[in-house]
């Protein structure tokens, strides 16, 4: 990932939240058919340090699996919060008119070794903790117990964990850092007005401490 150093973010707290604020990863990996995607869930741990580990699950009928059993090395790639900034909120534009548009966000690149999980125990773990986390903003959270045991099972056979030991990671934090002080807070008065969740979290992004 291009991430020119006023952009670059190596705290592993602001690392891991940015991970952890993301919905729906993707996972990466290259095989002898080319290379393969997977939008999936994945939860971080961590622990192994330094890095720590992603944990989840794809479907047995998803042949991304298989050349990752065999040792490729993957790539996670985690989008927190992103919105489009318009040159129309810049200082700049009404000085000089020498501006363009672009785009503020958060990311993350994990790279790794995955192992796969058949061993049912395991799966049952990894679904047990994707539900645990999905559900806990629900009024009434469904557990994966609620669930009769042998149709839990039977679904468990149609699955394969991977677990992501991370050897390496990429943080960047784009939120106009390299703009003058007014172009800043015309970025932010520009997410204000926009008035919606996504706006509102690259704003807060962009008033924390060091941003």
């Amino acid at each position: 990932m291009y991430t020119p150093p006023a952009f670059a973010e190596d705290d592993p707290a602001t690392i891991a939240a940015i991970m952890r604020a993301t919905r729906l990863p993707v996972l990466i990996s290259a095989s002898a058919a080319g290379i393969e995607a997977t939008h999936m869930p994945l939860i971080y741990h961590p622990e192994p340090a330094p890095s720590g580990r992603l944990i989840g699950h794809v479907a047995r009928g998803n042949p991304q699996w298989k050349s990752l059993r065999d040792g490729a090395t993957a790539m996670a790639i985690f989008q927190a919060h992103d919105f489009y900034v318009s040159p129309n909120w810049y200082a700049t534009k009404r000085e000089t008119g020498r501006v363009v548009p672009t785009w503020n966000y958060e990311a993350v690149h994990a790279y790794g070794q995955i192992e796969i999980v058949e061993d049912a125990a395991r799966l049952h773990e990894i679904v047990d903790a994707l539900t645990n986390r999905h559900e806990a903003s629900q009024p009434r959270p469904w557990h994966v117990n609620d669930a009769p045991a042998d149709y839990i099972a039977s679904q468990l056979k149609g699955i394969v964990g991977v677990v992501m030991t991370i050897t390496r990671v990429i943080g960047k934090r784009k939120l106009s850092q390299n703009r003058p002080e007014a172009d800043r807070r015309g970025v932010a008065t520009g997410l204000d007005a926009a008035g919606d969740t996504a706006s509102a979290a690259v704003m807060r992004a962009m008033n924390e401490p060091g941003t």
